[in-house]
């Protein structure tokens, strides 16, 4: 039997979100976040490292988690309690990636429910995993 809460979720339920990072999106978030670590803006610094050319910020990556738990799953009004996620390779500046998120477990009366993530690469790559619980705000009448 399905397992449903006040979200109107239910168990395996999945939903998706992608967006194509640019040097523009690297330069907002920086300017935002005060985040200008060269391995972000200087191409020659980058190079000498593991990933050989620029990357962008972690949090363009998981913003992108909230963004789909903002609007698509389980949708407005709902924000995190908990998040844990592991970066298991780099974006590039110019990379498309694509979020997913799959309903793990609901609350029987509460409108929270635990999430699975995992973020791919248009190569195909996973570039990050995790888990998170969320809340469903309710506006009062």
């Amino acid at each position: 039997m399905e397992e449903k809460s006040s979200l109107d979720l239910f168990v395996g339920q999945k939903a998706s979100r992608s967006i194509i990072l640019t040097a523009e999106h690297v330069e907002k978030y920086a300017e935002i976040s005060g985040d200008y670590n060269p391995l972000h803006f200087d191409p020659d610094f980058a190079a000498q490292t593991q990933f050989g050319r620029l990357i962008v910020q972690g949090g363009l990556t998981t913003g992108l988690l909230h963004a789909l738990v903002a609007m698509d799953m389980p949708g407005p009004g709902t924000v995190f309690l908990s998040q844990e996620w592991n970066f298991t390779a780099p974006v590039f500046i110019g990379d498309t990636i694509t979020a997913e998120a799959e309903v793990v477990s609901v609350h029987a009366s509460k409108p929270v429910a635990q999430l699975k993530f995992k973020i791919i690469r248009q190569d195909g790559e996973q570039v990050l995993d995790g888990e998170a619980w969320v809340y469903q705000l309710i506006p009062e009448s």
